[in-house]
């Protein structure tokens, strides 16, 4: 229902003029608390990154484990279905043949079938003057051109300052 509410039209026309959307909030105080409260428990993670030991910047992620948290899964499952068929146009628009199956569980199987079984879906956390290289995060030949971020830490409340920056660039002009 809360994916649902959104007005997904308006939603594709920002990615098509800008590369990218913004939502109003999808998750309610509760659930970003519930989501930050697992960051500690490492058996709900299968790896753990720090950025700085990779030059990926200054924090660090984790991949979560099987199973997936209930919350995560169901926002996964429901966006994919919100979300391929935008990529689709856009695959069309490239002129490129691949097309994304209509359901996450249709893409879970094609990653199966190329060996990536692990799951994407990560919790990031930074500190102070913490911030994320810029990069391409793909895991493998099987990938999903669009990506959902959530804020879970409250901007003015939990922390001051800080963008969240996308930026757009030739490959290798870093």
């Amino acid at each position: 229902a809360r994916l649902g509410a959104l007005d997904w039209d308006e939603l594709e026309r920002s990615l098509w003029d800008r590369g990218y959307a913004t939502t109003r909030p999808v998750l309610s105080a509760h659930d970003c608390a519930e989501l930050i409260r697992l960051y500690p428990d490492a058996a709900r993670f299968r790896k753990r990154v720090d950025m700085k030991r990779h030059s990926f910047g200054e924090g660090e992620y984790q991949y979560f484990a099987r199973p997936l948290p209930r919350l995560v899964q169901d926002l996964r499952t429901h966006a994919y279905r919100k979300l391929a068929p935008i990529a689709n146009r856009f695959q069309e628009a490239l002129r490129r043949e691949l097309r994304f199956p209509p359901r996450l569980r249709g893409f879970l199987e094609r990653c199966r079938a190329a060996g990536q079984t692990h799951p994407t879906p990560l919790l990031l956390r930074y500190q102070t003057d913490g911030y994320n290289c810029l990069h391409r995060d793909l895991y493998g030949e099987v990938w999903f051109p669009l990506q959902a971020t959530i804020l879970l830490s409250r901007p003015g409340g939990d922390f001051e300052g800080g963008e969240f920056l996308l930026v757009e660039n030739r490959p290798r002009t870093q």
